[in-house]
């Protein structure tokens, strides 16, 4: 009789051990009886009968899974190769589990499509300009896509656009043309408002005879400046006469 006692408690007590189980903080565990899921185990200590029910860990930490470089054509025919990142998370285990066999080659290879039929919907300079438009489009539909599966996908992001030798040759000198016409428009405003200041100038100078002779005294005085010469000019008689009523003026008032 001790024993068959010493038998059952050996084996209670081997049952009692080898049913415990331990599951990560990041992880969830799925526990099936007899085939039939029953439910989710986890974090910590769990235990599961033995033999009768088995367990599966998932890991629900996020997952980066880099997109190997796809060639694809643009919607302006034009032959490219890109790669992106993806980032992505299981939200309900028993989901990803049950209903999709792999779901981390479920995700890759959807996201791999998507990528190629997103990119064949966009021209090559929308490729390149607007990424970030790309990249949210492209998060959006991998993720509807995947949600049944229990899966989140958090961001999506293009990483290296490779452009043929021909097209990048044709690509540069488009952007040198535009910035030679940029240069052309800059001068060609300059210009316009010089010669706008100088129209306004000579009504000015044509409106007042003075204003002339005073400025080309200044120039004078400059070139006397530059060059170390002397320089004979004949001064109208209007400026004398100015000059002289001017100095007249000074002399009554120190008279005075």
């Amino acid at each position: 009789m001790n024993i068959f006692v010493l038998i059952v408690s050996g084996v209670i007590f081997f049952l009692a051990f080898a049913g415990l189980r331990i599951a990560q903080e990041y992880e969830r565990a799925l526990v099936f009886r007899l085939g039939r899921f029953k439910g989710l185990r986890g974090p910590g200590l769990f235990w599961i009968i033995p033999i009768i029910e088995r367990s599966q860990i998932v890991d629900i930490r996020t997952r980066t899974v880099d997109l190997e470089r796809q060639e694809t054509i643009t919607k302006d025919s034009v032959t490219i190769k890109v790669n992106a990142v993806l980032w992505f998370r299981v939200v309900k285990a028993s989901d990803a589990i049950i209903k999709v066999a792999n779901f981390h080659q479920a995700v890759y290879q959807f996201a791999v499509t998507t990528l190629r039929n997103v990119i064949g919907q966009h021209q090559l300079d929308e490729v390149l300009k607007e990424r970030e438009t790309i990249n949210r489009t492209l998060q959006k539909i991998v993720d509807a896509a995947t949600e049944p599966w229990g899966i989140k996908i958090e961001m999506v992001e293009m990483k290296d656009v490779e452009i043929p030798e021909s097209m990048q040759r044709a690509m540069a000198r488009e952007a040198e043309a535009i910035r030679e016409k940029r240069a052309r428009i800059i001068k060609a405003d300059a210009e316009f408002e010089a010669s706008e200041k100088l129209a306004l100038s000579a009504k000015q100078m044509a409106d007042n005879p003075m204003s002339m002779e005073l400025r080309r005294m200044q120039m004078l005085a400059e070139i006397g400046i530059d060059n170390n010469t002397t320089t004979v000019v004949l001064m109208p008689s209007e400026f004398q006469n100015a000059a002289k009523s001017f100095t007249d003026y000074v002399n009554l008032q120190k008279k005075g």
